[in-house]
């Protein structure tokens, strides 16, 4: 029987692939195109609002969509490393003694992880930074204008790239606060304990004791975070940022090349996802090691 239900499941995916596949030959020919990949060669004829390679409207498609890429990985990386590191601190204050910094903990997570992310995005990126105006806000280290925000060393970066790395770090640490709470709980008392009788402080027993330990039960579920921050990233056309999805929908508007187009998009994020998995079950293997 086994066999049999697995042989009629095939049978069902054959079908529906040739279902697919016929649909799809026939509007292709209704629109007389043949699929392909050659239109990348041909002129772009579009600019994009910023790159972080030399980019001009003349140059080819596989160039724009290149700088679409790139400032995709750019803004996932930036993104990953803030989330993680407020997801952190705020997933301690989850467990802090303090009973403000527990409730204040609280009330971060609960509001950003139960706000959707889009609307977020358009908080930050109307609210905050279009609404400055002329004016600018002085953050310490960083000073935050329509312009973007102002980093040291005259970095600027755009209010469209920084709508987009606020909302999808500050979302995602929700999560990840969750995560590192979770692991922490997960740690027997007794190492508390154990420590305390050593006499190490709070703070020194939760680096060096609590969190490697913890460490085997967040880095799984910290891999499922990463992986959806990158798809969320495509969110940024919302915020008019040039990511891989916003300069692909620009190439496939022009070029009526719908198939080649969804096809490198869906290559690109799942090349991304292998890789940020692979990277995570690599950390995860490393932490079980030391953890024996």
């Amino acid at each position: 029987m086994p066999i049999v239900s697995q042989a009629l499941a095939l049978a069902v995916f054959g079908g529906l692939l040739y279902f697919f596949w016929d649909n799809l030959s026939s509007n292709l020919q209704r629109l007389n195109l043949t699929p392909g990949f050659g239109f990348l060669n041909f002129q772009a004829s579009f600019s994009i609002g910023e790159s972080i390679i030399s980019y001009r409207p003349t140059q080819s498609y596989w160039r724009a969509l290149l700088v679409g890429l790139l400032n995709s990985l750019r803004v996932i990386g930036a993104s990953l490393v803030l989330a993680t590191v407020i997801g952190l601190a705020v997933g301690i204050g989850r467990w802090a003694q303090n009973w403000l910094v527990r409730q204040l903990a609280f009330i971060y997570v609960e509001i950003l992880r139960n706000t959707p992310l889009l609307l977020q995005l358009f908080f930050w990126y109307f609210a905050i930074f279009l609404s400055q105006g002329n004016k600018s806000s002085n953050w310490g280290l960083f000073q935050l204008s329509q312009q973007g925000i102002e980093l040291p060393f005259s970095l600027v970066l755009s209010p469209e790239f920084s709508a987009l790395w606020l909302g999808l770090a500050i979302y995602t640490s929700t999560f990840i606060a969750e995560i590192v709470r979770g692991g922490i709980q997960s740690v027997p008392k007794g190492q508390w304990e154990a420590a305390h009788s050593l006499g190490l402080p709070s703070l020194v027993t939760l680096w060096l004791v609590i969190i490697p330990q913890a460490m085997r039960a967040i880095i799984p579920p910290l891999g499922n975070q990463y992986l959806n921050l990158a798809k969320n990233s495509s969110l940024a056309i919302a915020v008019g940022y040039p990511d891989l999805y916003a300069v692909a929908s620009t190439t496939y508007n022009q070029t009526g090349r719908a198939l080649e187009v969804m096809a490198l998009i869906m290559a690109s994020y799942l090349s991304l996802s292998l890789i940020i998995a692979a990277v995570v079950n690599y950390l995860n293997r490393r932490m079980q090691l030391v953890s024996h």
